[in-house]
């Protein structure tokens, strides 16, 4: 009867309310305005912004980029199979297939081997593997643990999930970038995939590993693990090391670190601004930031999904927020070939953000992410032709052809806009 089904329609819009409403999401977020702006080369931009994004500054050598998955995996594994002592691994998502199962073996051969081995993998993000993948680890001694399983006593927590990606060998070198453990990021002929997604990751040494075992154990212990006395052998220096700043984002914290790490990098942008980020539902801070750079003659350029993307309805939702950037004359570029997962930021010649954060609000104040922030003239061509191929493989979007986009498109969109902070 038709009255059940309006009973049963507002008690579901009912529970929805109630959720959002628990998780703080109609709380004013912080409102970023200032009076001045500091530029990049101005000698106050890097202590204020260490302050302003509650970052931790330390000393890094980049010795290695890579941007395809094949090439990624390859480094991963390799770097594994030369493990001496031990075994650092913290990602959001995973499923069963080959790049799992290939993994697994990987982590079971050097644990066999004796080598100290941690996994600890979002609860979400890994529900797709099967209790006996989990078992074949622990039954050789590799250590797993969960971010938020769910929880009776907490049950909103299982909403908040760490989204970070890292893998850290014997204390000594550590593996970044937003790839997780899949066989999606070979190729999805079911959205469309005619190439393997793209994405990005950098090997990091010297002092900021040693930051970044710590950032994993701050999560191991919080999810239950005991800090055994890592593996820190004395690191050489090494004069190709450069200051680079950890930009840790914290669900429970109510100022986002990651929003601050954005806000504050566009503000100070003089020539140009170059994001690539597969999920870009901005928030008003940030977008501001954007037309506010574009007015002052910067070069904002930003690259993000097309239809072949593994979650239409962000897609859409990303695309209604178009109408605030396209008539400022904002360059946007959806990804053809494949899924993009980058996720990238260029400022002017060379100040870089890389990690594992999103241009959306799950990003900003729902994920536990990890980025990292750093001035690196060395490493700027190398982004900048990344992102100057990638824009070669991709769609420019016209402000006439979005406008005429079909009306179920925007129906999707402005539907799933309300519900942004859970997407």
């Amino acid at each position: 009867m038709p009255w059940i089904e309006i009973i049963l329609c507002v008690a579901v819009l009912t529970i929805a309310f109630l959720i959002l409403y628990l998780r703080g999401v109609f709380e004013p977020k912080v409102k970023y305005r200032s009076d001045q702006r500091l530029s990049l080369n101005d000698p106050n931009f890097l202590p204020l912004f260490v302050g302003f994004s509650q970052s931790l500054s330390t000393q890094a050598h980049l010795s290695g980029f890579w941007s395809q998955p094949d090439r990624i995996y390859a480094a991963r594994l390799a770097a594994i199979r030369k493990a001496q002592h031990s075994i650092q691994f913290e990602t959001f998502f995973m499923t069963p297939g080959a790049r799992a199962n290939e993994f697994a073996d990987a982590l079971i051969n050097r644990a066999v081997a004796g080598i100290h081995v941690q996994v600890l993998v979002d609860h979400y993000g890994t529900h797709k593997l099967s209790s006996s993948y989990w078992k074949r680890l622990r039954a050789v001694g590799v250590e797993v643990r969960f971010f938020h399983p769910p929880k009776l006593k907490v049950p909103l927590r299982y909403l908040s999930r760490t989204h970070r990606k890292l893998l850290i060998i014997d204390g000594t070198v550590a593996f970044i970038g937003g790839m997780g453990v899949s066989d999606n990021w070979d190729g999805d002929p079911t959205i469309g995939d005619k190439a393997p997604w793209l994405d990005c990751e950098i090997r990091l040494e010297n002092d900021v590993v040693t930051v970044l075992v710590g950032v994993f154990l701050q999560h191991w212990l919080y999810a239950g693990g005991e800090a055994k006395g890592g593996y820190f052998p004395k690191k050489p220096s090494s004069e190709k090391a450069k200051p680079m700043l950890v930009v840790l984002h914290d669900a429970d914290s109510k100022i986002s670190s990651i929003n601050a790490l954005f806000w504050f990098s566009l503000q100070a942008a003089q020539q140009r601004v170059w994001i690539a980020s597969p999920y870009f539902i901005l928030d008003r801070n940030t977008r501001t930031a954007l037309i506010q750079a574009k007015k002052r003659g910067v070069d904002v350029r930003i690259v993000t999904t097309s239809d072949r993307n593994d979650k239409p309805p962000v897609y859409y939702a990303s695309r209604e927020r178009y109408q605030h950037l396209l008539p400022a004359g904002i360059s946007i570029y959806e990804h053809q070939p494949s899924m993009i997962h980058a996720k990238l930021v260029l400022v002017d010649h060379d100040w870089i953000s890389f990690g594992s954060a999103n241009f959306d609000p799950r990003s900003f104040y729902h994920n536990d992410e990890l980025n990292l922030a750093w001035f690196d003239p060395d490493f700027a061509p190398t982004i900048e032709e990344f992102f100057l191929e990638t824009f070669e493989k991709s769609d420019r979007i016209e402000w006439s052809s979005w406008r005429k986009r079909p009306w179920w498109q925007k129906w999707i969109g402005r539907c799933f806009l309300l519900l942004r902070w859970q997407l």
